[in-house]
């Protein structure tokens, strides 16, 4: 199989030939050929692979808000949703985005004398937040629930989880990943894009990414947070 950005730089070109093609026979109007080839390009580069993961991570908090609020509400929770969020989290953001963070951007920030001090509590974080993880997911099956004491401190990790990494999120790419870009070149950064992406093969398989998102969708659907609509203000 070809990687990604040699299919979508080879991809581009075959698009634009059978463009100029569809032109010679009248098959397709101008604006068409134009939008077709673009798309063909396209390329996830690796500060907009991280981004988009941040993405994921922020779905998955907002699960876990929710359930927050059901267990201090007292009320009953889907099965093993709290636990199916602790597993996306667990495999799509600590064992295969952090680990790309840890690899490549941290060795890299924390050579900066202003970003070294940020780097390292990004650092602290992570492995505070692996700690989280982990109880959680090994304290949310149904017959948990049940217990009181559980319920609380499932409450109080959740929050602790939320609260941590929303601002790690947010430093991360407002001040982070802007400046490890700023310290490639545009050939290493192209590298290292292909590198993102076979890692996230060998880690999440074919369509990793979009696998994931689909997982925190339906984790929405469960929870009755899928329609975006219902978080608008309804203003008089």
């Amino acid at each position: 199989m070809l990687p990604r950005r040699q299919f979508l730089r080879d991809g581009g070109l075959a698009a634009a030939a059978l463009l100029a093609g569809g032109r010679l026979a009248g098959e397709a109007p101008a604006s068409a050929q134009t939008s077709l080839a673009a798309k063909e390009q396209v390329e996830v580069l690796p500060v907009e692979d991280l981004m988009r993961e941040h993405g994921v991570l922020r779905r998955t908090l907002l699960v876990f808000d929710r359930a927050r609020l059901l267990l201090t509400g007292q009320q009953p929770l889907p099965p093993d949703v709290i636990k199916k969020a602790a597993g996306i989290i667990d495999t799509f953001i600590q064992q295969y985005h952090e680990q790309l963070e840890e690899k490549h951007v941290f060795p890299m920030t924390r050579k900066l004398p202003a970003l070294a001090e940020l780097t390292n509590t990004l650092q602290q974080q992570h492995d505070a937040g692996r700690k989280l993880i982990d109880w959680v997911g090994k304290n949310s099956s149904a017959d948990d629930l049940k217990k009181a004491e559980v319920r609380q401190k499932l409450v109080d990790y959740l929050a602790a989880f939320e609260r941590m990494y929303r601002p790690h999120a947010a430093q991360e790419d407002t001040v982070l990943f802007p400046a490890f870009h700023e310290m490639l070149s545009p050939r290493e950064y192209e590298k290292l894009g292909d590198e993102f992406e076979g890692q996230e093969t060998k880690a999440l398989g074919e369509g990793g990414f979009e696998k994931y998102v689909a997982r925190v969708a339906q984790l929405e659907k469960e929870l009755g947070i899928a329609d975006l609509a219902q978080f608008t203000p309804k203003l008089s």
